[in-house]
């Protein structure tokens, strides 16, 4: 079953952020999806997981090319197509929940000077927690990330 984890940026950008993530996440050799709505973003993105950590890069590619399935973490738009255990969301990127319930994790990153992405968030949160799946929130406010709430299963 899923863990929904909810990330409240309201001192770091995404791309740091999603960087940690996703090396936390390799680390347990589990493969990725980071969907975003934001070509520009993704593009960042890319770029920066080629070069941090500083000793080397992230493994992954951006969706439309020839190996998307082999890619141990992918950026795109779409549909998971590369086996991914775990979702990541940017930018108010949707996931559904019968999607959710297939994965073992699903990120949900999210600007905290940005109203509509709160707005967002918060709904994703009630039909996450609504439909029974575990979810935490996870702030930085105090420059450190701290989990403040969790619901759900558990």
């Amino acid at each position: 079953m899923a863990l929904a984890l909810f990330y409240h940026l309201t001192r770091s950008g995404p791309e740091p952020t999603v960087a940690q993530l996703l090396l936390r996440a390799s680390g347990q050799g589990w493969r990725v999806m980071v969907r975003g709505t934001d070509p520009g973003r993704l593009a960042a993105l890319d770029d920066r997981l080629w070069t941090d950590p500083a000793d080397g890069f992230l493994p992954h590619g951006l969706e439309g090319g020839p190996c998307d399935a082999d890619q141990p973490v992918l950026l795109g738009a779409g549909a998971i197509a590369n086996a991914a255990r775990g979702l990541m969301l940017l930018d108010g990127a949707e996931a559904d929940l019968v999607e959710v319930q297939g994965l073992e994790r699903l990120w949900v990153i999210f600007d905290g000077a940005d109203a509509g992405a709160v707005e967002g968030a918060r709904g994703l949160w009630r039909r996450i927690t609504d439909a029974g799946l575990r979810a935490q929130y996870w702030s930085e406010e105090d420059g450190r990330w701290a989990m403040k709430m969790e619901k759900g299963a558990g």
